[in-house]
């Protein structure tokens, strides 16, 4: 396990002090001015920092389609509420099969909150875990911090593809040191996964059967469940 204790420190790219994420502050002669935080180079070093991959660059909710009176539709809902309202007490859960969504409202999610001034860091899960056992080094364990030090203190954090990996020990380990840190310093995750809570068969598995029975507890805890369903869109036009 890492000792918390030896975290490097990292770049403060959180939330803006003097607006604290409102994009206006208060000159003592001006009054009400657009704040320096909401400079184009400042967006997109936050930009940059996220770690969106190319294949999301373009997602917000401007470009999510979603018709009235659907699961997508109160996802995106939802997700909109959570940036207006933000700071908030709990993040999201998206569920679904592939191809509804998810990931696209995850990462407006991230947009949306950067251009408020919050930094956030989107991560494939099973690419986290690859990058944290390249990293390890047995003896130091310095890089293993290096890698875990910004997913634990951004402000909002996209953890996609989650029970995703084959759940050994290790992977079930890892995964709950890090939910577990942002769950006790009480910071925002938003999950996505392709795992319900409904199992439709004895063989069927889900969620809890994927990341154990103690993170699932905490997430019912951080996270609203948002459950999205209908085709995939990628097989549109096919």
């Amino acid at each position: 396990m890492i000792d918390e204790t030896e975290l490097p420190k990292t770049e403060n790219t959180g939330v803006c002090e003097e607006c604290f994420g409102t994009g206006t502050k208060l000159d003592p002669v001006k009054g009400a001015i657009p704040c320096p935080c909401r400079r184009p180079d400042r967006f997109k070093k936050l930009l940059a920092a996220a770690r969106i991959p190319p294949r999301y660059a373009k997602c917000s909710f401007a470009t999510f389609k979603s018709a009235p009176g659907t699961s997508q539709d109160n996802a995106l809902l939802l997700a909109q509420n959570l940036v207006n309202d933000f700071p908030v007490d709990r993040g999201l859960l998206f569920m679904g099969p592939a191809g509804v969504g998810k990931t696209h409202l995850a990462v407006a999610i991230i947009r949306g909150l950067i251009e408020k001034g919050f930094a956030g860091i989107f991560c494939e899960f099973g690419s986290l875990l690859k990058e944290i056992q390249d990293s390890y080094n047995p003896i130091s364990k310095s890089s293993e911090l290096k890698v875990l030090a910004p997913v634990y203190q951004t402000d909002v954090l996209v953890l996609d593809e989650l029970g995703a990996t084959i759940p050994t020990d290790w992977v079930r380990d890892t995964m709950y040191q890090i939910i577990n840190k942002r769950y006790n310093d009480q910071k925002l995750t938003i999950f996505t996964t392709n795992y319900s809570d409904a199992r439709g068969s004895d063989k069927e598995q889900v969620l809890e059967d994927r990341i154990g029975t103690r993170l699932r507890s905490r997430l019912y805890e951080m996270c609203k469940k948002v459950v999205m369903d209908g085709g995939d869109y990628r097989r549109v036009g096919l």
